[in-house]
């Protein structure tokens, strides 16, 4: 009887030590998918981070390179403001454009027929021509003074 008792003891006594085991292994297990989940989020989150960087670099650099333009833009147009202050250059504009005369000056118009859109045309590519063929011979110019140079 007390070697019987002594077995359900020690039976007993396993089975509380394997459940003890098993609770132990579940806890492990639980914490490591937890801890996996945290990593890959962790490792998620740093990614999509990185990405926010790249685009808000990009979005930097292209709002310095418009701020750059716009700070040209506005000198350039500060240059015109103080060029049309200029007398010259207001007077300049009223005879040409305008059509305006100076006050002991006579104005003379000379009215020219109309020209037919393909004459205009015409005109235009031998225009471009033309820019074409001063464009070419001084590029040819320069050419050859480079050469004569070396």
């Amino acid at each position: 009887m007390a070697n019987t008792s002594y077995t359900n003891l020690k039976t007993r006594v396993q089975k509380q030590q394997k459940k003890k085991i098993r609770k132990i292994r579940f806890y492990h297990s639980f914490l490591t998918i937890v801890l996996l989940l945290c990593v890959i989020q962790i490792g998620r989150s740093a990614l999509l981070n990185l990405a926010k960087i790249v685009s808000y670099q990009t979005k930097i650099i292209k709002a310095q390179n418009l701020h750059a333009q716009a700070v040209n833009r506005n000198t350039y147009l500060k240059n015109e403001i103080q060029n049309f202050n200029s007398m010259n250059k207001v007077e300049s504009i009223a005879r040409n454009n305008l059509k305006m005369a100076a006050k002991d000056e006579v104005l003379i118009i000379i009215n020219q027929p109309a020209i037919s859109q393909t004459e205009q045309n015409k005109t235009q590519n031998n225009g471009f021509i033309k820019f074409m063929e001063n464009f070419s011979s001084k590029f040819n110019n320069e050419s050859e003074s480079e050469k004569i140079l070396d």
